[in-house]
């Protein structure tokens, strides 16, 4: 069976963790399948935009336990699927949109925040327990959630082991919007479909430009911005301006 989904609806490719008897557990295996998943739709020219979800009542419970287990220092050091992992999302230019459609627990909360855009169902819950057994998050819950809800909430996720309902996650910014369980999916094609349609390249840019604001200083950010300005030159820009100026009866003035 395969451990990853893939299919094309419209110009968006849908990638889905499938081990739902384990709560799509993150075995090497199915994150090794997960990364040729990622790298076959951005090197797809039809798909605009990449949505990630999980199979079953869960988005992933994180780490497969039974493979931890079983690793030495040195494999632990060696082994790094997340790392690659992270490394493939973020040369992923294409947009990659987290559909959390049920528990998002330790790594699986992690992939999540690797992602571009949350978007949660009503029902889903955000976690890092892993200390509860022993464990320090790994795969970048300790950076990335600090930086999405603040310290004291990071803390509270991380060194007490709460979860988060989706509605708190939206309130505190580490989801971007919370959809009814019944149309959650549906609803969220719907944007990448609409990003899709977007410029290509466009995106490409202005989602670069977001990433390199939150790594960098507002100045060398806002030089980065300004690099990017040559959009405005482009043939999608052009042909953008011209259709948005016709449907508002927009005219030049001449000056």
């Amino acid at each position: 069976m395969s451990l990853v989904l893939v299919s094309t609806i419209e110009n968006v490719g849908l990638i889905t963790l499938n081990r739902p008897d384990s709560a799509n557990a993150l075995s090497s295996a199915l994150v090794d399948q997960l990364i040729h998943a990622l790298k076959t739709f951005e090197n797809n020219p039809e798909v605009g935009a990449i949505v990630l979800t999980g199979s079953g009542n869960s988005f992933s419970g994180g780490a497969d336990v039974t493979e931890l287990q079983g690793l030495t220092i040195i494999n632990a050091y060696l082994q790094k699927p997340f790392k690659n992992l992270n490394d493939v999302i973020a040369d992923t230019r294409k947009p990659l949109i987290a559909a959390v459609n049920g528990k998002a627990r330790g790594g699986g909360c992690e992939i999540a925040m690797m992602c571009d855009i949350i978007y949660a169902a009503s029902s889903a819950t955000f976690s890092q327990p892993e200390v509860s057994v022993g464990l320090v998050p790994g795969a970048g819950g300790t950076q990335r959630l600090i930086r999405a809800i603040g310290k004291s909430k990071a803390m509270e996720m991380i060194i007490a082991g709460e979860a988060t309902s989706a509605q708190e996650a939206e309130r505190t910014g580490l989801v971007a919007k919370v959809f009814p369980d019944d149309d959650f999916i549906p609803e969220v094609l719907k944007i990448a479909q609409r990003i899709s349609s977007y410029s290509r390249p466009v995106v490409a840019m202005a989602k670069e430009a977001v990433n390199h604001a939150q790594e960098s200083s507002l100045q060398a950010g806002l030089a980065f911005e300004r690099l990017l300005h040559f959009a405005v030159c482009l043939d999608d820009a052009k042909q953008g301006m011209a259709a948005f100026m016709e449907s508002t009866g927009a005219r030049r003035s001449g000056h």
